[in-house]
């Protein structure tokens, strides 16, 4: 049996103001492509199919197409809620939905009811006594909204998380007592060992959000959602990340999936899975004519860019400059040399030391765009302090 693991699709989401749904198309287009010619049997998404919990129509309609055009390649879906999501809304209808092939685990209630597939596919259902394969979905749990639905004493990650685990290893254990059962399990949560991204939100402060790995040991595989990156944690335990990148941290990302394949036996190969990105990520930084005139950045001209400026003194009209060249910036920050060194004095010591009105006004120009006035402007202020001292003169 094949198994596709995604998550993370954040359906909806925006790129620092250019939005995405084009973008999140053409990876469903990818990834229907991939499951007709890999014979997937089943698609696994571990939460934050949506981008916000109330997302917009035309976002709707984009996740009903992908459902539609997946089953009808042959393949079931079986997906979380993530943080992201409305676990309310992403939910609805789900026991309709099951009758097409969309299995939607979304309530505390349904921790440890899983989705049986049958390995002889022949078979749509699973007579006693069949091995089969037992889905599992953990979605994103709140401790404080489902510490007490769980019986759990403290609202913590790891304890509803730990109680959750514990529901599902003991149906597993119940089932195994009549047939051989390989179990895989989704859950959307940050594992200890994970490396984040920009791009995703903080479960809890100051990483207190972390469930510890060997949570998951005793589970032929475990689907991972939450972190944009894709990652092995152990060989059983593995984020998929985003099928897009979401911030220019995950540049350097290559986005995909895992494929897994899985029989009687266990899991017996896990392949990477690369998506085709729709534009290239450029994180650019130096002087702005080295950027403006150097060829190894030639690259980057058709890429979504960030930039970081790193002249003594910020250039006039950088972004206009800049965009000339590279049209899609869409990030721009300034890092001047000698930055430490100027700013090691505070600014109304430097003030204090100004040998006059004028040296005020220059200063505070310096001060808030890290560029000092030029003679144009200079020359501005000094006639603009000499007309306030006539007019202040004659009263």
């Amino acid at each position: 049996m094949r198994l596709l693991h995604t998550s993370d699709w954040h359906l909806g989401r925006s790129f620092h103001g250019v939005g995405m749904l084009d973008a999140q198309r053409g990876f469903v287009d990818q990834l229907v492509s991939f499951v007709h010619a890999q014979s997937v049997d089943v698609v696994l998404i571990a939460g934050d199919v949506y981008d916000r919990a109330l997302p917009g129509l035309d976002v709707v309609k984009l996740l009903d197409d992908a459902l539609v055009r997946i089953t009808a390649a042959g393949a079931r879906v079986v997906l979380t809620s993530g943080n992201h999501d409305s676990a309310i809304r992403l939910g609805f209808a789900s026991r309709l939905l099951e009758r097409g092939g969309v299995h939607l685990r979304t309530r505390v209630e349904d921790l440890d009811v899983p989705v049986l597939v049958p390995f002889d596919a022949a078979k749509t259902t699973g007579t006693d006594g069949d091995p089969v394969l037992a889905i599992y979905g953990i979605p994103y749990l709140e401790p404080r909204l489902v510490a007490e639905r769980l019986g759990v004493e403290n609202a913590s990650h790891f304890d509803v998380t730990q109680e959750a685990v514990a529901r599902i290893r003991r149906d597993v254990e119940h089932r195994r007592a009549g047939r051989p059962v390989q179990s895989v399990v989704l859950a959307h949560t940050f594992a200890s060992g994970g490396i984040t991204s920009d791009s995703e939100r903080d479960l809890s402060i100051g990483g207190l959000g972390a469930v510890p790995l060997d949570l998951f040991e005793d589970f032929d595989y475990t689907a991972l959602g939450h972190l944009h990156g894709r990652q092995e944690l152990a060989a059983n335990v593995r984020y998929s990340g985003s099928p897009l990148a979401y911030s220019f941290s995950e540049a350097k990302h290559r986005k995909g999936a895992w494929l897994v394949d899985i029989g009687v036996e266990g899991v017996a190969a896990v392949e990477e899975v690369v998506w085709e990105a729709p534009r290239a990520l450029a994180v650019l930084r130096g002087k702005l004519v080295d950027l403006l005139e150097s060829a190894e950045h030639a690259w980057a001209e058709a890429a979504y860019c960030q930039i970081t400026l790193t002249d003594s003194q910020r250039p006039a009209q950088a972004m206009e400059q800049l965009r000339a060249r590279f049209p899609d910036t869409l990030v721009l920050a300034f890092d001047p040399e000698g930055a430490e060194a100027r700013n090691k004095g505070s600014y109304s010591g430097r003030l204090a030391a100004a040998e006059d009105d004028l040296g005020i006004c220059c200063g505070f120009l310096d001060h808030v765009r890290n560029r000092s006035a030029d003679p144009a402007e200079e020359a501005a202020l000094r006639n603009a302090l000499e007309a306030a001292r006539l007019e202040e003169a004659e009263l």
